[in-house]
């Protein structure tokens, strides 16, 4: 059999200050003169020499912030090649026979990598692509275009 238990505000029915010591005690931020660093000293020195004693910092401290980060969105030769009959089905990625025709820029990636296996014909065009992505991209007998950079002058 389960016991219950009475509430807990029922056990200090008529004790005049529920287990909190003296009449000052637990009355919200106002019994310690507010809250955070309110009242040591920012304005009349009252409380200073307790803050140099325990080393807090008074005002803004901290990291600051620099401009954000460039917004890198990459993606591998594995995700798009898995990814390809979806992007074909959306019409983002048009098929030509065996060969996919897919313009990374217009979905939002800013890089190609060569993480996995290139098996399929892809024509990339793509902002930025690593050495090796380009390199097993053209081995599988597809092309990337790096947009921005000019074209390999014909030997």
């Amino acid at each position: 059999m389960v016991a219950t238990r009475s509430p807990k505000n029922k056990k200090f029915r008529g004790s005049k200050t529920h287990g909190w010591g003296s009449m000052k005690k637990h009355r919200g931020a106002g019994s310690r003169g507010g809250r955070g660093n309110a009242g040591t000293g920012k304005k009349g020195n009252a409380k200073e020499p307790s803050m140099w004693r325990s080393g807090m910092k008074l005002g803004k401290f901290g990291f600051k912030l620099g401009r954000p980060a460039a917004i890198n969105n990459p993606i591998s030769i594995k995700n798009l090649e898995l990814s390809l009959p979806q992007l074909v089905a959306d019409k983002t990625a048009t098929k030509d026979g065996d060969s996919y025709t897919v313009d990374l820029t217009k979905l939002g990636y800013t890089k190609l990598v060569g993480t996995g296996k290139a098996t399929l014909k892809i024509k990339v065009t793509a902002p930025a692509a690593t050495a090796s992505a380009i390199e097993k991209i053209k081995n599988a007998g597809g092309d990337v275009l790096v947009a921005g950079a000019e074209p390999e002058a014909a030997a």
